[in-house]
């Protein structure tokens, strides 16, 4: 009995030992369990929903650009592309070898694959192949199963309807670089590009848009299951520019085969309605990517086409530069209307000769005598007596060696030497420094934009500023109207005398430039021509009779003409430059003479020019 009562009190503590076990383990579990679901259900929840959830960036759509007309110059192009998931897939490594079994890929893809794989977040998709045909994605789609993480997509492709034809202007667009994606970790979006060049590159980031997001359900393979949310992406603005396009082709018909420019402005208000440089090119090659041998060979070019002659293109201005010698003498009071000065062909300063174009001289000449006869020695002493200082001012208030503000990009300023910029170079502003300086040599740098936009502030008395954005997001901007410029506070009897002068240029008996006469009735033009050395001519040689027709091309001098039309009301500015062309009246004239003469008959002042483009689709990728 006494050991049954034993055996009876072990079984009874065994018995509570183990209840009281399998109450704290069940009673951890439980704790457990709650935190589980109630405490951390949230987190677990957004965890196991991160399984199936794919967020996704979605590329905005690039502005387009249109003429003045609403003719589209810049738009867009949807072409199929292949992209990876890198976070649908733990063994990148696979299915770039199976997706290269499909579409094979090149050495340099793989390996810019590869350097994307690391450097962009698990989240941006990495492109696989671009431009895909058809059987490509087809092809893709079939055996997706082998291809975790890859999926097919819509992107857009920049095109340029009208080619090289107005590559300059209007510019491409190509791949970010490094500091472009430091800038914008969205520009990591494949397909993302970046304005380079002309209106592409100046409003590069109001063309861009902002990116959207969506949210995909997605399966174990990061097959699409369904949309679960969707932000659409901000387009880019639309951008009008004031080029019209039917004087862009006709102008550039004329320059065919020349390495020459073009500007066509409309002084009243600083419109650039053309703007040509040949030769040029197809800006949609740096869209896909230019091949070696097309780089090499527009390297090895000496015309070289990729550069816009019009904008970026420095040439010494020339006997173009006239005009301003002129002005800056008269207003400074170094001359007057009425002064004489004698030309014998040549001005003798201390032991140096400084020799006008015409051996025999001019004889002498009023300052509309000086500018028809394009005399230097007039010039030259009219330099003389100014002084570098009120000329350096007056040539950076018609335009040259200062911003203009011109609204695409790789714009040069062009340059005026002044006495303190010689000095800072410890050299000494010398006398015939200046008297070059007259006549558009030596140290001066212009370009065909500045030239125009000189051309114009003589032709108005108007500070215009050459630009080609006319409208943005159907916004007419500040500029287009001539109210919006001041005037140059200039003598307007002394713009009339320049004016006067650059009319007998072109119309007058014996003016230097009397193949740039228009032939259309009614209509006159005034211009200045211009032939800018590029080489030291020595006394001999011209003692000799120095012919520069003998030299090799590109040792010639360039030819320059600039002119407006018509005279008494002036609507059209044009200045043209052909490199190493020799004699600006030969040569430059006669070509804006043709320009002018298009400028005019295709003339758009009565034409309807809306401030919005022509409707278009805006296309969206995903």
């Amino acid at each position: 009995m006494k050991k049954e009562v034993m055996r009876s009190g072990v079984f009874t503590r065994r018995a509570l030992l183990v209840a009281g076990g399998e109450i704290t383990v069940f009673g951890l579990l439980g704790a457990r369990l709650y935190k589980m679901q109630v405490v951390d259900g949230a987190k677990y929840t957004a965890m196991a929903r991160g399984n199936s959830v794919s967020v996704r960036l979605l590329p905005s759509s690039r502005g387009r650009i249109f003429d003045r007309f609403g003719a589209a110059v810049a738009t867009n192009k949807q072409n199929w592309r292949a992209l990876l998931m890198v976070e649908q897939t733990s063994d990148t490594g696979s299915v770039l070898d199976a997706f290269s079994k499909l579409v094979p890929l090149s050495d340099s893809e793989r390996a810019r694959i590869i350097r994307e794989l690391r450097t962009h977040q698990r989240y941006v998709p990495v492109l696989l192949q671009d431009f895909l045909t058809w059987d490509q994605m087809a092809l893709i789609e079939v055996n997706a199963p082998t291809l975790p993480g890859v999926l097919i997509d819509v992107g857009s492709t920049r095109i340029y309807p009208t080619s090289d034809l107005l590559a300059h202007v209007v510019g491409y667009v190509g791949p970010p670089h490094e500091a472009d994606l430091k800038a914008d970790p969205t520009l990591a979006m494949p397909g993302s590009r970046v304005g380079r060049t002309g209106a592409e590159g100046y409003d590069d980031l109001e063309l861009r848009g902002h990116a959207g997001a969506q949210q995909l359900e997605v399966n174990a393979v990061g097959r699409v299951i369904r949309e679960l949310d969707r932000q659409e992406g901000t387009p880019g603005i639309d951008i009008g520019l004031s080029i019209d396009t039917a004087l862009q082709q006709a102008t550039a018909n004329h320059l065919q085969g020349l390495s020459a420019s073009a500007v066509v402005m409309d002084p009243r208000n600083g419109e650039v309605l053309a703007m040509v440089s040949q030769p040029s090119f197809d800006p949609s090659l740096f869209d896909a990517g230019v091949s070696n041998a097309q780089w090499q060979s527009w390297m090895a070019d000496p015309r070289k086409p990729l550069v816009n002659k019009a904008a970026a293109g420095l040439y010494p201005p020339g006997s173009t530069f006239k005009t301003v010698t002129a002005m800056a003498g008269l207003t400074s009071g170094a001359i007057s209307p009425s002064d004489i000065i004698f030309c014998p062909g040549h001005l003798d300063l201390g032991n140096a000769r400084f020799y006008c174009w015409r051996r025999g001289g001019h004889g002498p000449l009023d300052v509309r005598g000086g500018l028809k006869n394009s005399c230097d020695v007039f010039f030259y002493n009219v330099a003389l007596r100014t002084g570098i200082g009120p000329l350096a001012a007056m040539a950076n208030r018609f335009g040259i060696g200062v911003d203009t503000g011109m609204d695409i990009t790789n714009v040069a300023t062009g340059f005026m030497p002044t006495r303190s910029w010689r000095e800072r170079q410890h050299k000494r502003w010398e006398l015939g420094d200046t008297v070059i300086s007259g006549i558009g040599q030596g140290f001066i740098l212009a370009t065909p934009l500045s030239l125009a936009t000189l051309c114009s502030r003589v032709a108005t008395g108007r500070a215009v500023g050459p630009h080609v954005a006319r409208h943005r997001a159907g916004v007419l901007q500040t500029g287009s109207d001539a109210t919006d410029w001041p005037e140059m506070s200039l003598s307007q009897h002394y713009l009339s005398l320049v004016r006067e002068g650059m009319w007998q240029v072109v119309n007058a008996p014996g003016g230097t430039a009397p193949a740039a006469r228009l032939t259309l009735p009614g209509v006159q033009m005034a211009g200045k021509t211009g032939s800018a050395q590029v080489i030291r001519i020595g006394r001999a040689a011209r003692e000799r009779g120095f012919n520069s027709m003998n030299l090799p091309w590109d040792l010639r001098p360039h030819a320059l003409f600039m002119g407006f039309a018509p005279y008494d009301a002036p609507r059209y500015a044009v200045a043209v430059v052909v490199e190493h062309g020799n004699a600006g009246a030969d040569v430059a004239g006669p070509l804006a003479r043709d320009i002018m003469t298009d400028a005019l008959t295709l003339d758009p002042a009565g034409r309807d020019v809306p401030l919005t483009p022509a409707p278009g689709p805006i296309l969206h990728s995903s």
